[in-house]
């Protein structure tokens, strides 16, 4: 089953977290249009401000890799609430994966099903930009 295959890839990208501050490893997994899943981690820096959120890093890589068709994102945190994505993440999946299904994975292998737009209700994009 793709779903719990996007999972156990979420659960993997977050043992590759690096983390040395915070300790608070996130794991991501994109899947693609076309069936394929790109992984993503948070990566610290001791310049707090230039650390990226597992979220980004999946999203861009496979923006990267010249992608831009996404079906789900699957995002695992190894605690037992919910952890949902940071405003900046917020803000980069309403604008490069809008619509996608997302959804929160914790440590006794639940699952909680949101979107972008429930994430960031009256949210700023690309139209907005239009005059």
């Amino acid at each position: 089953m793709k779903e719990k295959e996007l999972i156990n890839q979420a659960i993997a990208a977050s043992k590759k977290a690096y983390a040395p501050y915070s300790n608070f490893l996130v794991g991501a997994a994109l899947l693609l249009e076309n069936g394929e899943i790109i992984q993503g981690c948070n990566i610290e820096n001791a310049s707090f401000g230039l650390t990226n959120c597992a979220e980004r890093t999946a999203l861009f890589t496979a923006i990267a890799a010249g992608h831009k068709r996404f079906k789900k994102l699957a995002i695992y945190v190894d605690r037992p609430a919910f952890t949902a994505p940071c405003g900046a993440c917020r803000q980069v999946i309403h604008e490069l994966a809008p619509g996608i299904e997302i959804m929160l994975v914790n440590n006794r292998g639940e699952i909680k099903r949101t979107s972008d737009q429930e994430l960031l209700p009256f949210s700023f994009g690309s139209a907005d930009l239009e005059s």
